[in-house]
């Protein structure tokens, strides 16, 4: 049972700190979940949290049920402050010279509190003389950016209370362990499951094209943030027991020899399933290499084919493709009822691709012989896009040069909070609810407010759970 009271050393910082809290903190799956798994929130609390329609309200609604949560829940903040990659929010409210006072406990943020304005500070009703003194005390201004907004517009310079804070690099990706599946769940869900239980699970190949050649592909610029996806891909993929291939900057043959010694590989008898990510410069249906030639998904898709691809009949083949399928850019409509906010994590730079150069030419297909089952040529694939095709529009693919892409942001962080319990499928439908709540933010240039919308799709024939970490024991 957690005491009532927040040290008051503690609660009087997050006071004085609010202003900053309310402005920077961003309040995430992870976040929540860490203080949840520490017994600071209850469900019921981190429910009231979530629902909050923008993230300064989420900030202020933490802030409020924070000193009502004991003594213990000033530590687990800042450590779930760390885990989420905001170690100078962290650092912000340890080094607070409130924390020097008196330990006692005290109930809570007074609730007569509220957000108010676009700064997200928290007004409280008190005399002038306080109100001045405490607003003399706080760090910084409203216009302090967001932590893990990209520097678009020219950087203000930093005043002598700021440079601490604010110096530390807030912008990577979250790298909290994948968490592990239990045996219970195991148990539970493998009977109706594809097989997931060898060691390695399988082997990933991840392509990554950065720097394309200037005389050849004039018009495809470096995918600055692109080497940081891969390094990502490669990380949580390692942690989920694949055996993790990176190249880097391949030309549109280079890709397909890769492929090719990749499908061929003899080990694949022996694992449960593969993993092939593809990020570059692309349009529909195909996506570049560094030199400007176009490697056709149709082909990549028919080398993992049950014909080309005996050994990983019946087994599944994921694939995640991070590259434009257009050149249009989703602008975003007006919603008509909801937030009327968004709750863009950072600010992103556009991967542009250019328009294609004409339909794919089939693939000759080989004859299976005559196996005692037939299977499908196709099957047991499930495909991740990082951009939407449609009827009429095929749209263009985000990417942050500090925190690598949107698409592959999300499958990390979903991947590593939820693969332990969740079907891979739905693992991308969280992905594509996240990327639809992103929102850039580049004030006075063309993607200032921009969209992205993710999309999938699946010939899986069975569930298919990736049980990290779980090993049967025979």
């Amino acid at each position: 049972m957690l005491e009532c009271g927040m040290l008051e050393r503690d609660s009087r910082a997050l006071r004085r700190c609010s202003a900053i809290l309310c402005k920077q903190l961003v309040v995430d799956e992870l976040l929540i979940s860490s203080l949840q798994a520490d017994e600071i929130l209850t469900e019921s609390m981190a429910e009231s949290i979530t629902i909050e329609p923008t993230s300064q309200k989420k900030s202020w609604r933490l802030l409020l049920l924070l000193p009502k949560r004991g003594p213990r829940a000033f530590s687990s903040f800042c450590s779930a402050l760390q885990e989420t990659d905001q170690q100078h929010l962290c650092d912000l409210l340890t080094n607070s010279p409130e924390r020097d006072g008196k330990d006692t406990h005290i109930q809570s943020i007074r609730p007569d509190e509220e957000p108010k304005g676009k700064t997200g500070r928290l007004v409280k009703r008190q005399t002038p003389s306080v109100a001045r003194e405490e607003e003399n005390e706080r760090f910084g201004d409203s216009s302090l950016p967001l932590p893990t907004q990209e520097g678009i517009t020219a950087k203000r310079a930093r005043t002598h209370a700021e440079t601490m804070e604010f110096s530390l690099d807030a912008d990577s990706p979250i790298t909290t362990p994948v968490l592990p599946c239990t045996t219970d769940f195991y148990l539970s869900h493998c009977p109706q499951s594809y097989r997931m239980n060898s060691s390695p699970r399988g082997f990933a190949l991840v392509i990554s094209n950065v720097t394309f050649d200037p005389c050849a592909a004039p018009d495809l610029d470096p995918r600055k943030g692109g080497e940081v996806d891969d390094e990502v891909l490669r990380k949580v993929f390692t942690e989920l027991d694949y055996l993790v291939t990176v190249h880097r900057d391949l030309t549109a043959q280079g890709m397909k020899t890769c492929i090719e010694t990749f499908c061929r590989l003899p080990d694949h008898r022996t694992v449960d399933s593969c993993v092939v990510c593809l990020l570059s410069h692309g349009v529909e249906g195909a996506i570049y290499g560094t030199d400007g030639q176009l490697l056709q998904l149709d082909w990549l898709f028919g080398a993992f084919d049950n014909a080309h691809c005996p050994l990983l009949q019946n087994k599944p083949k994921m694939f995640f493709i991070q590259a434009c399928r257009g050149e249009e850019m989703d602008c975003g409509v007006e919603q008509r009822d909801g937030p009327e906010r968004t709750c863009s994590p950072s600010c992103e730079q556009r991967d542009a691709g250019r328009e294609g150069q004409g339909d794919a030419v089939s693939r000759q297909r080989g004859n299976m012989g005559m196996p005692r089952i037939k299977l499908p040529q196709r099957s047991d694939m499930i495909c991740g896009y990082a951009s939407l095709k449609g009827q009429r529009i095929c749209t263009a693919a985000m990417r942050n040069t500090k925190k690598g892409s949107w698409f592959i942001q999300e499958i990390n962080t979903a991947l590593r909070l939820h693969a332990r319990d969740t079907h891979i499928a739905d693992i991308l439908v969280q992905v594509n609810r996240r990327i639809k709540e992103r929102e850039g933010y580049a004030p006075g240039t063309a993607h200032h407010r921009c969209k992205e919308m993710s999309e999938f799709t699946s010939s899986l024939c069975k569930d298919l759970y990736l049980f990290p970490k779980y090993q049967p024991q025979y």
